[in-house]
């Protein structure tokens, strides 16, 4: 039994993006677990409706 896992999660959220106006986009985050309990969000990025990969960090979220 592995006591430190790390764990990819996909969902779709609503995003803010300046050229597109609101954008429904696959957001995955890769989070580190201990013992199955969520402790860290290492990375978050998101795939674009062209199939690009982006961070998240290049969007606004408060528009």
């Amino acid at each position: 039994m592995k006591w430190i896992t790390v764990k990819r999660q996909t969902r779709r959220e609503n995003r803010f993006a300046p050229n597109m106006g609101r954008v429904n986009a696959k957001v995955t985050y890769i989070k580190k677990q201990v013992l199955g309990i969520p402790i860290k969000t290492l990375h978050k990025y998101r795939e674009t409706y062209y199939g690009k990969v982006k961070d998240c960090e290049d969007c606004v979220l408060s528009r």
